[in-house]
């Protein structure tokens, strides 16, 4: 296989009162005064549009049409034990009119297929749910 770059998200972030995170194409311009939970939050929006993405995959894959209103809301908790910093994460997905095992079949290959899953993967105590 030969690999090829689908695309690089460029940002900048600057700390303090005056504090941001911008794109480079201009999407994402917001004002960020602390950095948590800032990051939490950014880090969420970013794993769930990667793993509806992956949803879209996996239905494709398996010629399923989707119905409108697929939904993935994403609860990452930033946690402290002994001083040592860890993440802790919960994607919980929405797929009305999909039969229940097949939606359970599709959470299951877009865990495999999205890069954010496989990049946190070990790393992260993740939960994925049919709501």
């Amino acid at each position: 296989m030969t690999e090829k770059l689908l695309f690089t998200g460029k940002t900048h972030n600057k700390g303090g009162r005056d504090g941001f995170a911008r794109s480079s194409d201009g999407k994402l311009d917001l004002k960020l005064t602390q950095p948590h939970p800032a990051a939490e939050n950014l880090f969420g929006a970013a794993w769930s549009a990667c793993y509806m993405g992956a949803i879209e995959v996996a239905a494709a894959q398996r010629n399923i049409k989707l119905p409108e209103g697929v939904e993935v809301h994403a609860e990452i908790d930033l946690n402290v034990d002994d001083g040592s910093y860890f993440l802790r994460a919960r994607l919980n997905v929405s797929l009305p009119g999909i039969d229940r095992d097949v939606a359970h079949e599709l959470i299951h290959a877009a865990h495999e297929i999205c890069p954010y899953s496989k990049a946190t993967r070990g790393n992260v105590d993740v939960a994925t749910n049919l709501i």
